[in-house]
């Protein structure tokens, strides 16, 4: 060696030898090398990523774990190790001092450098204790680093212990002091055991912490105890993976969310965040109040954008987005850079292993470095996967912690915004804000950081192709820049179509939403066929959007599979044409090709990104929209307690939120304390709107409103939660036994309750769809008196329950003497007979308070509301006392009007008869209303077995079935299912295309080895060019084949999916009418939005992934296995390995992600339901306990959602291990062969490295295809339900064209029963009624009235007897022939959102003067003929732009332009004031006096001019005459009824 460098003199000896480590076949290290370098790295290590440690130590949660064996023996380690070394440096000075050998740097360096790392890894052992880090990879690392480069110095030091001996036992007898290499040898050897110790030690966690901040349960998930080892290689999970292999996983067995996941972790950080930012968009009014989102008990404030003043923009989510997460982001992009460099590492390898091979025959390098070259292969392929893998993980929890932000977000944002923005999106829109915008931020963090890693891989391989093939590379990089403007073009494309494609998705379930809610009305109707119609033409414009697509995305990939290959076909013939003397050797073109492969991901992944990053885009403004949109100004109603009266409201202007439009003007109004405030008059006069303007859900434009106490509110139209009726009317209240009893008791509940088949504990079903108009009034009455409020609005309460009812719950809950006496209170109401007894009454027209002054003032007036008296006592439903009553009132305050007053009640005497029915059964449950839905309370429809069915138990309560997530496997049939829908052309051409394409690759690239390995190329420029033809056609056949591949497959993907939705939609609208009672509506939704759109999108795109990759796969081990026969030998096992992590995983994971799609339904529905009900919870003010509800069910679905994710990353970690062993194996074999072909030698290894990435994906493509193909199951599954008799039938075309022409109605001993196993309903009944006649149906609750009208229009078909009409048996007709020719006025108005027209004809078969007839005789034509579009004016969802009254009136003008011989009349008047109630009657009566009409009744006046009256009882007929007839005989049913109702 030539001079000393400074490393020798620090050491005393030779640092590096180059002879002694690398030109030998024994390498080794110099002791200096071992002493200095190898010590000192993992120090190094140490030292650099301490920082790691502490800030795990601050963000920890826990504290204080208890001392233990395992922690008391770090220490005692520790302290050994330390004094160990301390040794080393005091005996430096002792020992060399006494031999008199120099003491040189390195033996005081390197004990000072060890001490003080052995003395910050003994600090941290008590610190982790203190703050509850359970186990530290930083320090795991450093001592496996210190263990591993300890190992040359054992060899070494054994080595020299051995020379020692030999010179001792030698017979040259000068004496030698080797003391002091003895105690080295001593001391190293300690050291090393300690280290190795110490390395154990830290493979486990520590004990769990005494203290944390959240509790941490007997199921908390292991991760958050297990040891770094067990987390990087996730075999924590393993008991998971087990069990869910052994059974399928339920609910229980799932671990509790990792505490930093859950809602009351993430939502501070992003309130806060979020607040900062909408502070920093809108400019202050006020300045200098700085607020941050705190977790006061548990709440997180959001501000609101409107209110801070003028807007300088949008707030956006994405600023608080990158605050709140952006720190685990970048941690994980850090493992992404290791990632990308350690990719760049394996060509350069490579390389050296095919220079081995070809040295091989002239010069062999020594063997280990053969074998070297293959663990490092190994080595680096297994650091990445590890690292790779703790890289996604970081970003799915990025990910869900964006999701649960976002979802919860906009949670509470509904809450509080106003109306006018509501009604600028429909519920459906606003929920897919949370379903599938949030989702795709999920979806898109994973990929983010692409952004600037493909970039960087493109540098590095473009560096080093530049290496290997110099300026030709440009050629190549010139083939992709052309490229990418191509493909952003398409994605652009791409982009317009997806747009368009989710607009139309939105509408068919909207539309479909509306259907489904309305799914009875249509079937009376038989309407079904219109709307079928129009569902289906949107849906074939989204087909036509996705045919679009799929061109488009087969040109993309054509594009991305000719990239790579053209690229190397233009560098490799640039290259070899531009210089006789450029050769093709073969490292160059395996070392090129695997770096063009590296290349590969990046550049396919980037335009697949942009696409996705504009689609993110445009959730990103969506959410923007609606979190900017504006809120309820909490100042529209003030809390002054200073004002004399609880309620008050001074020149009040409101409107709906729309500017120009003024709902109510010059409103003034006060309610004193402990007083009934009556507010009265007609449809549409404002009524409703003042008591919204109470509630602060108007646009206030001027005036003060001012309301002080706790406020209850019940809603004209009833909000019930899907929970039970217990929890309905707590509310979120404690339960107080005896105060609920009351409440029952007053608001005539009992018998409601006795009837139902679990009580109270009943559960509802949505939009309480099993409960009767009446029943849903009262458990929302019941619900507000329960809440012992100081402040109650009654809307209308009244107006669903019968007259007896009503007057039962004035009495005993809002009247004088009723439980809410002292409490302050205002009536909305319809119901004359009880304004006597209100302390104050308004009457309102037209948005204006006409008068109001106490009853005997207003009468006095002989204003509106007099008149408003005479009619309605005319109607004959006031009662005997209340008369007299009123006849003193009159006496006293105006003589002048008894006289005509006893005139109206003498009339109103003759007619008045009623379908009274006692108070307690009050309008009960199969009461007279056609949309009592019939249920799944086993029977209670005959009153005789209610007394029994009290005694089943709790869980008959249950109404809707849970949705059942199945278990296991898929079937095969599912498959076959799929395959038939495709048709066998498309499926066959796509598995022989993919097969092509796999073909031509191996061949071009077994051609290039051929290419490389020929020597005489080089003097032979034909033989040159014929090589490069022969690869050229070889690629130009991959380009073709795969473009073809592609379209087939996006086309058979595109044919299922067609046919599927139009069988299932063809299914569910001939369901029968129980089957939409006990499915929940979301339910089905579901199936025709997410179910659908993943056999649109997700299905054909996993498919054709599963079809390439497992293609490659097949391919590399053919080439393997050409190259290395003995390879064969090593894929049996290695394929177990695989099959076992497969088989564990998919069933694991399949189940996971069932159980996560059942959960995540909850939140959805649960957000409808709060989005409908919005203003009832914000009377209640009980948004809190609602925000805590969906908080609940997101970490719920959190709970199935993070192990599906960790189950990715347990069978990525071992999937991609097995693949390391392939590389492994590949690169061993082809070392130690003695293959002598580099070319094929080349081949394999390349082929190796890629198995990997397919290996995993194809994994996670085929259970993804277990996942997806779920959705054709569920499909499939509606598709063969039970369906209702046919439509049409071929007999109908016989029949006359205007049958029913006479309309006789025959009941021959006819039965009913609601479900099988149910008992009857109708038991036998006859009757007679002929063509013409006006029948009454009377009976108590649940006789069976509505029965009878659905098994009229075979709703629910007999189970005994006939009916005929004009002589046909209707069971023998098609059931829209039938269903058309009769007509019906069900009880609950449901309109569409559509055109007025559209709701009155949607089969366009009526001319528009027709239209305008029927109008006119429904009243309707002066509001129709007011709206700007006249008959086109669009009618919101489910009516919402017209009040309950011109809802009901809409219904007639149906009734009027159908105009058949059979009329059926469902009550329905109650929601109508009296005026327009007689209007009606009117109306019915000229109008449809030729036909059969049947009246269900409610009311005394409207069946006592009919012909003739059923009274029904059990579902039997007990009388059936006219009503004179039953009237003059005392012991008719019929008498008593009017009895009770002091009629005679």
């Amino acid at each position: 060696m030539g001079e000393n460098t400074p490393m020798d003199e620090f050491c005393g000896s030779t640092f590096w030898d180059a002879n002694q480590t690398w030109w030998t076949t024994d390498p080794d290290f110099t002791p200096c090398f071992e002493q200095t370098v190898l010590v000192w790295t993992p120090c190094a290590f140490l030292w650099l990523f301490i920082l790691i440690d502490f800030w795990y130590l601050k963000a920890s949660l826990d504290r204080n774990i208890p001392w233990n064996k395992l922690s008391i023996g770090k220490v005692l380690f520790n302290v050994g190790l330390i004094v160990i070394t301390a040794l080393d440096l005091i005996m430096a000075f002792v020992k060399k001092g006494e031999s008199n050998i120099p003491i040189y740097a390195v033996d005081i360096w390197t004990p000072i450098i060890k001490l003080a790392t052995f003395a910050i890894l003994l600090i941290f052992i008590p610190l982790n204790r203190k703050y509850g880090v359970q186990t530290s990879g930083c320090q795991f690392l450093f001592w496996l680093l210190m263990v591993i480069f300890s190992i040359p110095r054992c060899r070494t030091e054994a080595r020299m212990h051995q020379e020692r001996r030999d010179i001792i036992n030698s017979q040259e007898a000068t004496p030698h002091d080797f003391s002091w290499e003895t105690y080295q040898f001593c001391s190293f050897f300690i050291f090393f055991t300690f280290t190795v110790f110490m390395l154990i030690f830290n493979c486990f966690a520590d004990q769990l912490p005494r203290q944390t901040k959240y509790k941490r349960g007997p199921k908390e998930i292991p991760e958050l105890s297990a040891s770094f080892l067990s987390r990087i290689t996730y075999s924590w999970f393993d008991k998971m993976a087990l069990k869910g292999y052994r059974n399928p996983l339920e609910e229980k067995d799932l671990w509790d969310l990792r505490p930093q996941d859950s809602c009351k972790e993430v939502m501070p950080t992003f309130a806060y965040y979020w607040n900062k930012n909408v502070r920093k968009n809108y400019r202050r009014m006020a300045v200098g109040q700085e607020t941050k989102a705190q977790f006061s008990n548990g709440k997180v404030s959001f501000e609101n954008p409107q209110k801070n003043g003028k807007k300088k923009g949008m707030a956006s989510i994405m600023p608080p987005i990158y605050k709140s997460f952006g720190g685990i982001f970048l941690f994980g992009s850090f493992f992404k850079l290791i990632t990308d460099i350690l990719t760049f590492a394996q060509p350069q390898v490579l390389s050296l292993i095919i220079g081995y091979v070809e040295d091989y025959q002239k010069a062999p390098q020594p063997e280990w470095k053969g074998i070297m070259y293959s663990i490092l292969l190994f080595v680096l392929a297994s650091a990445q996967t590890f690292i790779l893998a703790q890289y996604f993980h970081r970003m799915f929890i990025v990910g869900l912690r964006i999701r649960t932000a976002l979802i919860n977000c906009i949670y509470r944002k509904a809450l509080r915004i106003s109306n006018a923005a509501r009604k600028s999106s429909t519920v459906g829109e606003i929920v897919n804000l949370m379903a599938v915008d949030a989702q795709r931020f999920m979806d898109l963090t994973t990929y983010l950081n692409m952004l600037w890693s493909a970039p960087l891989q493109i540098a590095l391989a473009l560096y080093f192709l530049w290496q290997q093939l110099g300026p030709s590379v440009l050629a190549g990089l010139a083939v992709m820049i052309i490229m990418i403007p191509l493909n952003g073009f398409i994605a652009s494309r791409i982009k317009t179509y997806q747009i368009r494609q989710m607009k139309y998705k939105d509408e068919r379930v909207k539309l479909m939403n509306e259907v489904l809610s309305g799914i009875k009305v249509l079937k009376l109707y038989a309407w079904e066929p219109s709307f079928e119609k129009q569902v289906l033409d949107i849906r074939d414009k989204e087909i036509a959007t996705l045919r679009a697509t799929a061109y488009l995305n087969a040109s993309t990939s054509f594009l991305w599979s000719c990239a790579p290959f053209l690229v190397s076909l233009v560098t490799f013939a640039t290259y070899v044409l531009s210089n006789e003397a450029n050769q093709l050797s073969v490292s160059k073109v395996f070392v090129s090709l695997s770096l063009f492969d590296i290349m590969k991901l990046p550049l396919s992944v980037m335009p697949m990104l942009m696409v996705d990053i504009a689609e993110t885009q445009v959730s990103v403004q969506r959410i923007n929209k609606f979190l900017n949109s504006e809120e309820l100004d909490p100042d529209n109603v003030q809390h002054d307690s200073s004002k004399p009266h609880p309620m008050s409201i001074e020149n009040g202007h409101f409107s709906w939120g729309d500017e120009d439009e003024m709902t109510l003007k010059n409103i003034n109004m006060e309610v004193r304390k402990h007083n009934l405030v009556a507010i009265v008059g007609t449809v549409g006069s404002g009524k409703s709107s003042v008591i919204q303007a109470f509630l602060g859900e108007m646009e206030k434009i001027s005036g003060t409103v001012n309301t002080v106490g706790k406020m209850a509110y019940v809603p004209q139209q009833a909000w019930i939660q899907n929970a039970t009726v217990r929890d309905n009317i707590l509310f979120g209240k404690s339960y107080d036994r005896k105060r609920y009893n009351q409440v029952i008791d007053a608001c005539a509940l009992r018998t409601d309750i006795e009837i139902l088949s679990a009580g109270d504990r009943t559960e509802i079903g949505e939009k309480g769809i099993n409960l009767s108009g009446g029943q849903k009034q009262r458990i929302s009455l019941a619900r507000a008196v329960y809440s012992n409020a100081d402040i109650y609005l009654l809307d209308d309460p009244l107006s669903a329950v019968d007259a007896h009812v009503g007057k039962h719950i004035f009495e005993e809950v809002i009247g004088p003497k009723g439980m809410l006496a002292k409490k302050t209170r205002i009536l909305v109401t319809h119901g004359i007979t009880f304004l006597p007894q209100a302390d104050n009454i308004y009457v309102m027209k037209l948005g204006e308070i006409s008068e109001s002054g106490t009853y005997s003032e207003l009468l006095r007036n002989r204003g509106a509301f007099a008149d408003f008296l005479m009619q309605h006592l005319q109607e004959g439903e006031a009662e005997e006392e209340e008369i007299d009553q009123i006849k003193r009132q009159l006496s006293q305050t105006d003589p002048a009007l008894v006289a005509p007053f006893e005139k109206a009640i003498l009339l109103a005497r003759t007619e008045s008869l009623s379908d009274s029915i006692s108070v307690t059964s009050a309008d009960s449950l199969m009461g007279g209303s056609l949309r009592r839905r019939k249920m799944r309370q086993n029977s209670y429809d005959s009153a005789a077995s209610a007394a029994s069915l009290k005694k089943k138990q709790e869980n008959e309560g249950k109404l809707i079935e849970t949705e059942k997530s199945q278990t296991g496997g898929v079937d095969f049939s599912v498959y076959k299912h799929y395959i038939k829908s495709v048709g066998i052309f498309l499926s066959v051409a796509t598995l022989v295309l993919n097969f092509v394409f796999q073909a031509f690759q191996i061949g071009s690239n077994l051609w290039l080895t051929q290419w490389s390995n020929d020597k005489e190329v080089e003097h032979d420029t034909g033989k040159r060019n014929m090589y490069l033809g022969v690869y050229g056609a070889f690629g130009f056949g991959q380009v073709g084949s795969t473009y073809f591949a592609s379209l087939s497959g996006s086309l058979a993907g595109l044919q299922c999916s067609r046919i599927m939705h139009n069988v299932l939609l063809h299914a569910n609208l001939r369901w029968p009418m129980e089957l939409f009672d006990t499915t929940p509506l979301g339910r089905i939704v579901n199936r025709f939005s997410k179910d659908i759109d993943t056999i649109d999108n997700a299905l054909p795109f996993t498919m054709r992934a599963v079809l390439s990759q497992a293609y490659m796969v097949l391919a590399t081990i053919v080439v393997i296995s050409i190259s290395t026969p003995i390879f064969l030998a090593v894929i049996v096992p290695i394929a177990f390995v695989y099959y076992f992590a497969q088989r564990f995983y998919v069933a694991t994971s399949r189940q996971l992600m069932r159980l996560e799609s059942v959960s995540r339904s909850p939140i959805y529905s649960h957000f409808g339901e709060t989005v409908t009900g919005v203003s009832t919870i914000r009377a209640y003010a009980v948004e809190e306990r609602f925000i805590e509800e969906s908080d609940e069910k997101v970490d719920k679905n959190q709970v199935c959602k993070y192990p599906s994710l960790i189950a990715n990353r347990w069978l990525a970690v071992r999937l991609e291990m097995v693949g390391n062993l392939i590389i492994l194996f590949a690169s061993l074999f082809a070392v130690l062969g003695g293959q002598t072909n580099p070319g094929l030698v080349g081949l394999s290894v390349s082929y190796a490295l890629q198995v990997t990435q397919t290996l995993n994906w194809l994994v996670r493509m085929s259970s993804d295809i277990e996942t997806n193909i779920v959705s054709v199951e569920r499909i499939k599954e509606y598709g063969e339900t039970k369906q209702e008799a046919p439509w049409v039938l071929e007999s109908d075309k016989q029949r006359p064209k205007n049958w029913p022409e006479g309309g006789r109605v025959e009941f021959k001993d006819f039965q009913v029963r609601y479900r099988e196993g149910l008992d009857l309903v109708l038991r036998g009944v006859t009757f007679n009624i002929s063509g013409g006649e006006k029948v009454g149906i009377v009976g108590r609750t649940g006789a069976g009235k509505s029965s009878l009208t659905l098994a009229l229009f075979r709703i629910i078909e007999s189970a005994g007897g006939k009916i005929m009409i004009d002589g046909i048996d209707i069971a023998t007709m098609g059931l829209h022939m039938l269903r058309s020719r009769l007509t019906i006025i069900p009880q609950d108005p449901v309109l569409f959102s559509g055109s007025l027209r559209s709701n009155l004809d949607p089969f366009e078969i009526k001319t528009d003067d027709e239209i305008w007839k029927a109008l006119e005789l429904s009243h309707l034509k002066t509001f129709a003929k007011s709206l700007a579009a006249g008959l086109n004016h669009e009618i919101s969802e489910g009516g919402e732009n017209l009040s309950v009254g011109q809802r009901q009136l809409v219904c007639l003008a149906r009734a009027l332009l159908r105009k058949t011989k059979v009329l059926v009349l469902d009550e329905a008047t109650a929601a109508v004031d009296l005026e327009t109630d007689d209007l009606i009657q009117k109306t019915i009566r000229s109008e449809f006096k030729e036909c059969t009409v049947l009246t269900i009744a409610h009311r005394l006046n409207t069946i006592l001019d009919s012909d003739k009256v059923i009274v029904l009882d059990k579902g039997q007929i007990t009388e059936f005459a006219s009503p004179n007839e039953l009237l003059s005989n005392p012991n008719s049913a019929f008498y008593s009824m009017a009895k009770d109702a002091n009629l005679v």
